[in-house]
């Protein structure tokens, strides 16, 4: 069975975007950083990202120069949305409308397919964990907190699930990735 793995970027507090240093990665870039986003372009896989995720990524990558942008055009993604139609600007994009209940199990299921991993798409990890889909998490926590002027908490309106740490993993002395394997869910 293939794996899905969840990539979230953040605060320690648990926020993904906005707040007082709304800038890429928080400001906080770095080689080690730059090295483990290459090394996760380099591995094999199927992206999956909902319709926002999508719409933002493909502007992003069809207007910048960044030598990464090639090679997350060679690889496979899946975006669900019933919105979207083809043709997508974005090469070697498949777009499911199916619900996700039904569309990943089956995804999950191809014997020879490619591991599956999000990156983004906050609605559609919350679909992901609430219908028990995902089998691995990672967090890379970034040393801020948001606080009061906090947006886009990664963790909101997520089901109650146990985990199994892994591995931990500091980058540039300051970042550190908490590499989960998901458990259960845990009992009201």
């Amino acid at each position: 069975m293939r794996e899905l793995r969840v990539d979230m970027f953040s605060t320690v507090d648990g926020f993904g975007g906005g707040g007082p240093r709304p800038k890429a990665y928080w400001g906080f870039d770095g080689p080690g950083l730059s090295a483990w986003i290459d090394a996760q372009l380099a591995e094999e896989h199927v992206t999956l990202m909902g319709a926002t995720t999508y719409r933002q990524m493909a502007e992003v990558v069809a207007s910048g120069d960044d030598p990464s942008f090639p090679r997350m055009a060679e690889l496979p993604k899946v975006v669900f949305s019933k919105s979207l139609k083809p043709p997508l600007t974005w090469p070697n994009t498949t777009i499911i409308d199916e619900p996700i209940e039904t569309a990943v199990p089956a995804l999950k299921a191809e014997a020879d397919g490619l591991p599956m991993r999000t990156i983004g798409s906050a609605s559609l990890v919350r679909s992901l964990f609430r219908h028990g889909l995902v089998d691995r998490v990672r967090v890379m926590v970034f040393p801020m907190i948001h606080g009061m002027e906090g947006e886009a908490p990664v963790f909101a309106e997520l089901p109650a699930v146990d985990l199994d740490l892994s591995a931990t993993t500091v980058f540039d002395d300051r970042l550190v990735l908490l590499d989960y394997r998901v458990g259960g869910a845990v009992a009201p």
